[in-house]
């Protein structure tokens, strides 16, 4: 006859034994697994009792591991190793894609379309990457980016359309006259003009109020467009931006347009791939889902 398994101890005794031996303090092991410093200090005992053996030598103001301790720690954190690597590999990973934006871009208008995009594709798992540098497909592991300029925008990649350039001026309706669609043009030799690294204002005055900014306007540089489009929001001035990027705040009347007319500018937004993507049915999808907000009749580029 077969010998009878030894019966263990209850797991949740290894568990504290296990996470005390790391920490070498009950109140930390407590604190990591969510329960009292009593109930740890509690489990410990009862599985000291019952192997018959001390674990720890309680010392002042921590614990120190017994030689029997510190052999039966090692095999048992293998074991939990062994138990969450089995779980994981019952586990599917997630698919993971890497979509690389500028941080206003992720700001103003990824952000808050990524609740629709968990929706969609519960099984990816989207992992942003902004910065206001240029990503490498290959050293960043970018599988996607939304860019802004004109195609071709590199070897092995593909450029599809997103949003056409259209640079408008933007501020606060705390700053509009009342009952005034846009502010008045003798207002601007007063006003206060929020730019950004892109400084279009000059351009923007050039071609669409045929005139030049005025010598007695205030000015305020920021480093990113996100920032001048808040400080427009807060009533500090005026700022002029891609369309796309405050669709946002022009819907909930955080901003208005302040000015009429709009400049047609070369920094259309793209959604550039890669020909040979290295996870094709994830990018694919998230291609798709930014595409489907292109607005229609818009033409792809290659």
């Amino acid at each position: 006859m077969g010998r009878a398994p030894t019966r263990l101890p209850p797991l949740n005794a290894l568990r504290a034994f296990e996470a005390s031996s790391r920490h070498l303090n009950f109140r930390l092991a407590a604190k990591e697994l969510g329960v009292t410093q009593g109930a740890v200090a509690q489990h410990v005992r009862k599985l000291e009792a019952e192997l018959g053996l001390r674990l720890f030598d309680r010392l002042p103001r921590s614990l120190a591991l017994t030689v029997p301790g510190r052999s039966y720690a090692a095999q048992l954190r293998r074991a939990f190793e062994l138990m969450h690597e089995a779980t994981v590999a019952l586990r599917p990973e997630p698919d993971r894609v890497t979509i690389s934006v500028t941080p206003t871009f992720a700001s103003k208008w990824l952000l808050p379309r990524l609740p629709q995009f968990g929706q969609a594709h519960p099984d990816i798992e989207l992992r942003i990457l902004a910065t206001e540098s240029l990503s490498n497909f290959q050293s960043d592991g970018a599988d996607i980016a939304v860019r802004q300029g004109q195609p071709p925008f590199g070897p092995g990649l593909s450029a599809d359309l997103l949003f056409e350039q259209e640079v408008i001026a933007v501020c606060s309706p705390a700053l509009l006259p009342a009952g005034d669609p846009f502010l008045p043009i003798h207002s601007l030799d007063a006003a206060t003009f929020l730019n950004d690294a892109h400084d279009l204002w000059p351009e923007f005055f050039d071609r669409v109020l045929a005139r030049h900014v005025p010598a007695s306007a205030r000015q305020l540089r920021f480093s990113q467009t996100s920032l001048a489009i808040d400080a427009a929001a807060a009533g500090q001035g005026l700022a002029v931006a891609s369309r796309f990027l405050v669709e946002g705040e022009l819907t909930s009347r955080r901003l208005v347009q302040a000015l009429p007319g709009a400049m047609r500018g070369t920094m259309d937004a793209h959604v550039v791939t890669l020909r040979k993507p290295r996870n094709p049915r994830a990018t694919a999808h998230v291609r798709q889902w930014l595409l489907s907000y292109r607005p229609q009749g818009a033409d792809a580029a290659r």
